[in-house]
């Protein structure tokens, strides 16, 4: 395990997926291996992400990527990951170094995107990523903060419909546009 550690090349997340008229921000810690491999959030077969999005706001895993990008921005949610650059040996979120851990630009972001009031963290290490690096960083504003079940494959002790349940009630309460 210390060499792999050891051997951890800095990673570098995509750019957010938004619209000015986003209402809900939808944030991950950083892609995986898989994702950054094809160039895509949540590319991993067996991520749940895609599928509770498909049921939700009608981004099918059975669509093209750009097609499923612009359901969530018609559904006024943006997309995007807490860490813009990391040191991780494979996937899991446990094993980012967090002192090579860099926050993207939220300020800036959520400047230009200020109908944002609900941000949602896929999972843990989004969340206490946001925390740590970020909302010490961000100028006093209301905005509601919900930790959700990571759709990630290694999150396997929750079932999908308690995931897609938990999504739903979240985007609801966040006035995301829904399908179902």
């Amino acid at each position: 395990m210390k060499d792999a550690m050891k051997d951890a090349k800095p990673l570098k997340g995509f750019p957010p997926v938004s619209k000015p008229n986003a209402r809900v921000l939808i944030l991950g810690s950083m892609p995986g291996v898989e994702s950054l491999n094809q160039g895509r959030y949540y590319a991993h077969a067996q991520n749940r992400f895609w599928p509770i999005m498909g049921e939700l706001v009608g981004a099918l895993p059975s669509l093209p990527y750009r097609q499923r990008l612009q359901c969530l921005s018609s559904a006024g949610i943006a997309l995007w990951d807490v860490l813009e650059t990391c040191e991780r040996p494979g996937s899991l979120d446990s094993s980012i170094r967090d002192h090579s851990a860099q926050a993207n630009d939220f300020s800036a972001f959520l400047s230009a995107h200020r109908r944002i009031r609900t941000v949602l963290f896929n999972g843990a290490k989004a969340e206490s990523s946001f925390q740590r690096l970020v909302l010490p960083t961000l100028d006093v504003f209301e905005r509601n903060y919900r930790r959700l079940p990571s759709t990630s494959p290694a999150n396997a002790s929750q079932n999908h419909a308690f995931k897609l349940a938990a999504w739903r009630e979240a985007l609801l309460a966040a006035g995301a546009t829904l399908t179902t």
